[in-house]
């Protein structure tokens, strides 16, 4: 069943699509292209809305890329049950394809890779990259929500937010905090500038390169988003053309703008040269 919702994603949102599917296979396992027609939906599977839109998105994707994540179904008769990654099957069909890869797991195994890495995320010694992984495979594999594995390894969701936005990091970051070369706090502080790669970029540069810890990547972290905000604010404000900018440019012979505050403002007068500058230069202090 597909329904329209305005609902955000929650945690989903938070998961690349092209999350690496080597990394969902157990030992001794491969992937298979089964044909769409042979699946069904697991009759255990709680979730039984799925978002028309998103549906819509996923398919649009899978068109363009293909199915990335690999299905986890069973064999059930002459067919195979879906484990996990309805979701995806459903897309598939409305993208028009014929096959899906998919792994081919007894319930039996299931049940003990769901235990096994349950355990496994609950290692003391396991890094935080590796806790992202094993918990996006418990979602993706074992169909529990993100809200039943936070209270299975008794977790906040507020803290297995966070871990889970790790698999958000660009390449660079990821391979510095496998790496130890920074801390899972300026990972933090790195995702927070996600709108900006190349303020993240430099956010790691920076760490890395001058040794900052945390509460020096939070400034910086505030820093570019204060001078973002003031200059997005600034930029509301500018008047296009007024008298006054009219008249200055005329004087000056350069372009002009006016910022508006609430105190006052800000002029600025433009030069495109050291010889224009220096021309502002003598006019204003002659």
């Amino acid at each position: 069943m597909a329904v329209k919702s305005g609902l955000g994603r929650g945690l989903q949102a938070l998961i690349p699509e092209d999350f690496d599917a080597d990394a969902l296979l157990a030992q001794g396992e491969r992937i298979e292209q089964v044909s769409v027609s042979l699946l069904q939906p697991n009759p255990q599977q709680p979730r039984t809305v799925f978002q028309e839109e998103s549906l819509a998105e996923l398919a649009a994707s899978i068109r363009r890329y293909g199915i990335v994540q690999p299905l986890v179904i069973a064999r059930a008769g002459k067919g195979y049950v879906i484990i996990a990654g309805e979701r995806r099957w459903r897309a598939a069909e409305m993208a028009g394809l014929q096959t899906v890869p998919a792994i081919v797991r007894t319930m039996k195994k299931q049940e003990q890779l769901e235990v096994a890495l349950i355990e496994n995320v609950q290692r003391v010694d396991l890094g935080p990259l590796e806790q992202a992984v094993s918990i996006e495979r418990l979602h993706q594999q074992f169909n529990l929500t993100y809200s039943d594995i936070a209270r299975r390894l008794s977790k906040s969701e507020s803290a297995l937010s966070n871990i889970v936005r790790l698999l958000q990091l660009p390449p660079e970051a990821k391979q510095a905090l496998q790496q130890a070369d920074i801390t899972e706090g300026h990972a933090r502080q790195i995702l927070a500038l996600k709108d900006d790669p190349q303020q993240q970029k430099e956010l790691l540069r920076l760490i890395v390169s001058q040794r900052w810890n945390v509460r020096q990547a939070e400034r910086y972290v505030n820093s570019v988003k204060q001078g973002a905000q003031e200059k997005k604010s600034a930029q509301s404000r500018v008047a296009t053309e007024t008298p006054e900018t009219k008249r200055l440019s005329k004087q000056f012979k350069t372009p002009v703008k006016i910022y508006r505050t609430a105190k006052g403002g800000r002029l600025e007068l433009y030069f495109t040269s050291d010889e224009e500058l220096q021309r502002l230069t003598d006019e204003l202090s002659g």
